[in-house]
Order: C-alpha cells, then structure tokens, then sequence
C-alpha cells in the first residue's frame, strides 16, 4: 500500500507563496501518475493540478493556470506544488493522490493513493 504524505499548507496573505510537497512511501513513484485535488466544505473535491509518471505532461483547472505550478522529482519519491498570486478562492484543504499509470490522468475516480491533506488558507 503506497502511502502519501502532504506538508506545506498553512496560512498566508492574498498574493504570497505556498509550496506543497507530497512524499511517497514507494520507490517505483516513477510509475505512479500524480495529481493534486482539494475541497472546501460544501462541495466535491476538484482536480487542481495532474502530472504524468515522467513530468512531462500536466495539466491545470483553468483557475490556478498562471500561478500553480505542479512538478516531482521521481529520485525524491517527491511530488510538488508551487502555488504563487494565491486568492481567498484558493483556500481549501489540499490533497496529493497517485496511481500506478503511465498516462496522464485526471479524473479523482482514477486514484488509488491518497494523503490525508494539507491545509491552505489566505486571507484577504
């Protein structure tokens, strides 16, 4: 069972800096599609940003495109993600999830790997 641990959340002003980190418990994370999703209450988790087992191809929600930027480093086991020009709408708990696949995928249904999550919250 690949576990998944997040760090990085916390508090900051509209406009700063978060950067989330995702450990994972296996060595064959270069197999492994990773994904960032996150939740507020009230509503379904959303896709935030996804990123091939190689790093070579992501993809972002239209609302963070610009500013998030999602990356690993497979000798780390280590996905990350740079969140710059954070808004309040920004604010959730973040969640890192992974899945043995070559492809790149997107869809929360496609996951089996997930952390427990991380806080964010900006302040306006």
């Amino acid at each position: 069972q690949v576990q998944l641990a997040e760090s990085g959340g916390g508090l900051v002003q509209a406009g700063g800096s978060l950067r989330l980190s995702c450990a994972a418990s296996t060595r064959s994370v270069n197999q492994y599609a990773m994904a960032w999703f996150r939740q507020v209450p009230g509503k379904e988790r959303e896709l935030v940003a996804s990123i091939s087992y190689s790093g070579t191809t992501t993809r972002y929600t239209d609302s963070v495109k610009g500013r998030f930027t999602i990356s690993r480093d497979n000798a780390k086991n280590t996905s990350y993600l740079q969140m710059n020009s954070l808004k309040p709408e920004d604010t959730a708990v973040y969640y890192c999830a992974a899945t043995l696949s070559l492809g790149l995928l997107t869809k929360e249904s496609s996951f089996e790997h997930w952390g427990r999550g991380t806080q964010v919250t900006v302040s306006s």
